[in-house]
Parts: structure tokens; C-alpha cells; sequence
């Protein structure tokens, strides 16, 4: 596995553990966090909520945006960063709105599907160069 996609899984599943030790900013992934035990990062949810996500979601679009340089597949690209952008977007655009948490859903839905995609049909480069 090379380092792009080691750095694109650790990104997607690092966001979503930090969203689920959230539990009052999302309150069903926070509820499904405390049944996995990850109460105990409760203490440090306004760090997690204004660092880690999105610094993570930022690093998932980051490593997605080159994949989709280097391989030149539209498709496969824009499924690829669709999450991070939504993540970001709903983080930090449009957090006071009522259907912002439901954007930060559909974005971690995003990146989790596409980390799963990447690793049942990995992309290949369009043109060898």
C-alpha cells in the first residue's frame, strides 16, 4: 500500500473517531462512540470539534486531491473529495445552520465509502507516464 492511500484511510477513520467522541455536537455518532468506550475523550471535545476534524478532513482532501492529479479519473475524483468538502464546509461555513449536521453526516458517509471503494477496486492511472 503506498503512502497516499495509508495517509487517505488514516484521515477518513481519524475523523470519524474524532466525530464520535463528540457527543454533544453529534449526538448519534457521540452515542455510538460512548458505546465503543470513547466516553473518555469527552474532556477534550472542544480541541477535537475545532482542531482534529478538521485538520483531518483538510489532510483527507489534500491526499484525495492528488490522487485524483495523478490518476485523472473525473469521477472516481469528485466522489473523492466530496466528503472532505462537505466535512469542511459544514464545520466551518455553515455551522449555525440547522441542516449543517446533516451536511457533516453526508460528508463522513462520503469518505468512509470511498475509503471503502478505494480498497475493493484501487484506481489505476489513466495514462502511464
Amino acid at each position: 500500500m503506498n503512502i497516499s492511500r495509508a495517509l487517505d484511510k488514516t484521515s477518513s477513520f481519524g475523523t470519524l473517531l474524532a466525530a464520535m467522541s463528540c457527543a454533544g455536537c453529534f449526538p448519534a455518532l457521540g452515542s455510538l462512540g460512548a458505546a465503543l468506550g470513547l466516553g473518555f475523550l469527552a474532556q477534550y471535545e472542544g480541541v477535537i470539534f475545532r482542531k482534529v476534524i478538521p485538520a483531518l478532513a483538510l489532510l483527507a482532501l489534500l491526499i484525495n486531491a492528488w490522487a485524483w492529479y495523478r490518476h485523472r479519473r473525473l469521477g472516481r475524483g469528485l466522489f473523492s473529495v466530496a466528503g472532505p468538502i462537505s466535512i469542511l464546509a459544514a464545520l466551518l461555513l455553515f455551522w449555525s445552520e440547522d441542516w449543517s449536521i446533516k451536511l457533516f453526516y453526508f460528508g463522513i458517509a462520503m469518505m468512509l465509502a470511498s475509503s471503502v471503494l478505494d480498497l475493493v477496486r484501487p484506481v489505476r492511472p489513466q495514462c502511464q507516464s
